[in-house]
């Protein structure tokens, strides 16, 4: 994942150059990374309710499983006995990218590329996820890309090409540090960070705070929102708080946002998207 400026120049762009989709005008999706330094943040569960929220509101929208071997959108979606073809097939050339979609039953709008369970994330290439996205982006309003916690492989392909990321954090130094680990690395080594900002704007960043209990912060007993703002320097754009619903949402294959409105997790996750 590393390019320097006269290869930018030449460089075909089978994505199209990041400035374009800065253009109210653009036709192709954005990408948006859904991320976190720490695992076990709620990272999976926020992408499936973000994604579903863009397609409830009229954006065709494609969720992609990054975390390849170790799936779970697929579950957090309701759809793993439906997935035949997987994300590495589809780079491998081992099927076609329609055939590996799987359009959400409840919501038409919305479609799944699952990660390969057998495969591992050097299957991954950056010239291979490149032409994925680029097919996607072009068919999407926006493409959500789920990625693994952390710097590894599949974390810095799904940051490399995003347009937008969402750090999900909970309140906590732990995850805030390792966030703000993450905040640095798609500042400096995403493409649009390595074009540089006279050629285009850099990924837009913000955070998503999960399992927030305002008792807890007003008894310092973890991180208050104005915490972790300081502490990361960048705008919150939701607050999800702690919910014993998401744990049978998950079993039962149902997005949280999809609950009622009087939950109060289902209406905060509806006001991020």
């Amino acid at each position: 994942l590393t390019s320097n400026s006269s290869t930018d120049q030449q460089h075909p762009f089978v994505l199209s150059h990041p400035s374009t989709v800065d253009d109210a005008s653009s036709k192709r999706g954005r990408i948006v990374c859904i991320t976190s330094g720490k695992g076990g943040v709620g990272k999976t569960t926020a992408a499936a309710s973000f994604s579903m929220g863009l397609a409830k509101r009229g954006h065709k929208t494609c969720v992609v499983d990054f975390d390849i071997g170790l799936r779970n959108l697929d579950i957090h979606l309701g759809c793993e006995r439906r997935v035949i073809f997987d994300f590495v097939n589809v780079l491998l050339g081992e099927c076609q990218l329609h055939q590996a979609l799987l359009k959400d039953k409840r919501e038409p709008n919305l479609s799944l590329l699952a990660a390969s369970q057998t495969r591992d994330k050097d299957s991954l290439t950056v010239d291979g996820v490149e032409k994925i996205l680029a097919k996607l982006s072009a068919e999407f309003d926006f493409v959500v890309l789920d990625s693994p916690a952390g710097i590894e492989s599949g974390a810095r392909h799904s940051m490399y090409f995003a347009d937008d990321a969402v750090l999900v954090v909970n309140p906590e130094l732990s995850s805030c540090r390792d966030a703000d680990k993450m905040v640095g690395f798609i500042a400096s080594k995403s493409r649009r960070a390595e074009l540089g900002s006279k050629e285009c704007q850099p990924v837009q960043q913000t955070l998503l705070i999960n399992r927030y209990d305002p008792s807890r912060a007003e008894a310092e007993e973890s991180l208050a929102i104005v915490d972790i703002e300081d502490l990361l320097g960048l705008p919150v754009v939701g607050v999800i708080p702690e919910s014993r619903d998401v744990l049978t949402c998950t079993n039962v294959g149902n997005p949280v946002i999809l609950l009622d409105d009087k939950i109060p997790v289902a209406g905060a996750l509806r006001d991020t998207a």
